[in-house]
């Protein structure tokens, strides 16, 4: 038997009627005395867009919560705690593995109201900030003070910190700067009994018992949830340069990609794609960036402006003697941007290609992209999809996307993309990979936890589980 998506969505059939209008009705109505009617809502429209996220499943809850403060998000965690009612918090809503999907129903607890940059600390180097804020508005906030938070997902025009947070979000940049989880000192946290605790501080180093911090970044919202995080900040580097340049095949580009580590250098993002990819950019964005190239590698370099100069005029003449095709090279920040432009289009133009886009952020050992990349290559020979593979060369964390059309109706199609996921997966983690470097597990995922973890590991999810949300009214029905 399959054990690919159909699994993971079959439980809440797309998109589920309430079986009655007196329980959600009644539910309300209590949560409006609690709260305030303003902060809750309960007609088709709102359940609806609370229902999911970027993923293609979906379930409506019996009833909205739009905190706008910590005390909204204690009394209604204490109230469904107290009426065994389950709670799916959420931000913005921008995931791709349907984490916030209400399985169960009960409270849809949104945080996107919370939108308070708190403050902005020069001195102290920290930015404290409400889970609601958009990651590229708090980027631009504190650009404008000289500070530099690094964390760039490709959503980070639309995706918040807290959605960042319970996922521990990563992007191009994390290659030299690191993951989300690198930047959270400290965090108001609610629990599932709407106690608020915190944990950190504003300090950059801190060793004051357990890593509470580290445990609920990327917790995907199933231990609490986060009301405040303190931020580490950056100094910005006040230099930037951009190098891309196009292969005749994959290896290739792979190739340079472990010759530019070999010869020393440590890029701030180093992305690859394939050809599928690239040639569906460029025909999304009417203009030939790279002619006849079947791969490209692209790479930022900051730091001071006699260092990145000097780094790029060297990176451009090691991957000219590696056979590039072509190499383009921009400096300042809306140059370098007009680069990216084409990395940035990536996901949107596979979409655009009219067909299903099964995005699997897997991520290998670096020395496994070729094989990664030819093994994707004959399971889209095997099963007659194509096959799109980018992402982040750098940190071996790509992602292998299967263009299936018709796969949410066709159940032949779903049953041979299942079967092909399976076959990925197992790979992946015989290479010793992790099916998901980003996106977290979610419902997407689900299916292969049990396949990527130990009965150890999960017993001690469990544990941790049991022991702050003993009723297990967070986030129900994902992997814990």
């Amino acid at each position: 038997m399959l054990r690919g998506l159909t699994l993971a969505v079959k439980p809440i059939a797309l998109p589920m009627k309430r079986k009655s209008t007196k329980a959600p009705r009644s539910l309300a109505a209590r949560l409006s005395s609690l709260l305030g009617a303003e902060q809750v809502r309960a007609d088709e429209a709102s359940l609806q867009a609370h229902a999911g996220d970027r993923w293609f499943a979906a379930n409506p809850p019996e009833v909205v919560v739009l905190a706008k403060n910590t005390e909204h998000v204690s009394k209604t965690l204490a109230f469904a705690n107290r009426h065994g009612i389950p709670v799916t918090a959420r931000g913005a809503g921008y995931g791709y593995v349907g984490g916030c999907v209400p399985v169960r129903k009960g409270i849809a607890l949104s945080l996107a109201g919370m939108t308070q940059i708190k403050e902005i600390n020069v001195a102290d180097s920290v930015a404290v900030v409400e889970p609601g804020v958009i990651t590229g508005h708090l980027q631009q906030a504190v650009r404008e003070k000289g500070l530099f938070y690094p964390p760039d997902p490709a959503s980070l025009k639309d995706c918040s910190i807290g959605g960042n947070i319970a996922t521990n979000a990563g992007g191009p940049r994390c290659l030299k700067y690191g993951v989300t989880r690198t930047y959270v000192l400290g965090l108001e946290v609610v629990l599932a009994d709407g106690k608020v605790l915190r944990c950190g501080a504003r300090t950059h180093k801190n060793k004051t018992g357990f890593d509470l911090v580290g445990l609920f970044v990327g917790s995907e919202g199933l231990l609490g949830v986060v009301t405040e995080a303190t931020l580490r900040l950056l100094p910005m580097p006040p230099a930037r340069a951009t190098v891309a340049a196009s292969f005749s095949s994959f290896r290739q580009a792979a190739e340079a990609v472990q010759r530019i580590f070999g010869a020393g250098y440590l890029p701030s993002a180093l992305e690859i794609a394939d050809p599928f990819t690239l040639k569906s950019a460029q025909e999304y964005l009417g203009r030939e960036i790279a002619p006849g190239a079947k791969s490209l590698v692209l790479l930022d370099l900051d730091g001071q402006p006699a260092s990145v100069k000097g780094e790029a005029r060297a990176l451009a003449k090691l991957l000219g003697g590696l056979k590039a095709l072509s190499i383009m090279t921009a400096s300042g920040e809306e140059a370098c941007e007009k680069l990216w432009g084409l990395r940035r289009a990536y996901s949107t133009s596979l979409k655009a290609t009219g067909l299903i886009k099964l995005n699997e952020d897997v991520a290998v050992p670096r020395g496994r992209l070729i094989d990664l990349v030819e093994f994707c290559e004959g399971l889209s020979k095997k099963y007659k999809y194509p096959v799109a593979c980018f992402g982040h060369a750098g940190d071996g964390n790509i992602h292998v996307n299967i263009m299936a059309a018709n796969y949410h109706t066709d159940r032949k199609v779903r049953a041979e993309v299942d079967e092909a996921l399976d076959k990925l997966f197992a790979q992946v983690l015989a290479w010793g990979g992790v099916i998901t470097g980003e996106h977290g597990i979610g419902l997407a995922k689900k299916p292969w936890w049990k396949d990527a973890t130990t009965p150890v590991v999960r017993s001690t999810h469990a544990a941790l589980k049991h022991a702050l949300d003993p009723k297990g009214i967070l986030n129900p029905g994902k992997f814990v």
